[in-house]
């Protein structure tokens, strides 16, 4: 009778790779976190902006959250502070962790072009769902420039006399709202594209959704 006990699936075994998990469970977590912040405070902003429009547009009521400007309010700096500190954790974790240098870097105008022009012809590879290309790294470096943006500027529109000068630096408090809402805009075109790219490669999803593991 075989007494050998099993082996469980991150443990190396003879002639095998250890298994490790494509998304740690702290960016699982405050990815969807991020997510729904986003969601509900790109809703409730809309609905602010749509108060006082500076543009000469505004945006469709049904896809704008709080009913009326005070609800909108409420809903916008609730979302702020979950974005902020979920960010902070992101970020810092990163840092850490040193998984900001290992996965988001190098960056360079060569490959971000080569793996660009991949993109458009379809002919970028996904093989390995641990490691980014270029493009992905620019993309979500980006995206975290354009959410410090977003933080920054919303201080400014949130407490414009204790934020003084941050005011002053953004342009004051007219300018920072156009700020704010250029990043938002911004952020909401991050969003679709990353959409449209899980579409095409949906075990990017998959690998948010559970402890799915890969071979080192």
């Amino acid at each position: 009778m075989d007494h050998t006990a099993p082996t469980p699936d991150n443990v190396a075994r003879p002639g095998h790779q250890p298994l490790r998990p494509i998304q740690p469970l702290w960016v699982r977590l405050t990815h969807w976190l991020n997510a729904l912040a986003v969601l509900v405070l790109v809703a409730s902003g809309w609905r602010i902006y749509n108060a006082a429009p500076f543009f000469p547009f505004t945006l469709p009521a049904a896809l704008t959250l709080g009913g009326w400007l005070g609800g909108a309010l409420q809903w916008h700096f609730a979302a702020m502070w979950v974005l902020a500190t979920n960010g902070l954790v992101y970020l810092c974790s990163n840092l850490f962790s040193r998984r900001l240098f290992t996965k988001f870097f190098p960056v360079t105008p060569a490959g971000l072009w080569h793996d660009a022009l991949a993109a458009l012809r379809g002919k970028l590879s996904h093989a390995d769902p641990r490691h980014y290309n270029h493009v992905q790294r620019f993309a979500y470096l980006f995206v975290m420039v354009d959410i410090v943006v977003l933080v920054l500027s919303g201080l400014v529109l949130w407490k414009s006399v204790q934020f003084g000068v941050l005011r002053d630096l953004l342009g004051g408090y007219e300018f920072a709202r156009r700020i704010h809402f250029v990043a938002m805009a911004l952020l909401v075109g991050f969003v679709v594209v990353h959409l449209v790219m899980v579409a095409l490669v949906p075990r990017t999803l998959l690998s948010m959704l559970s402890a799915q593991k890969v071979k080192e």
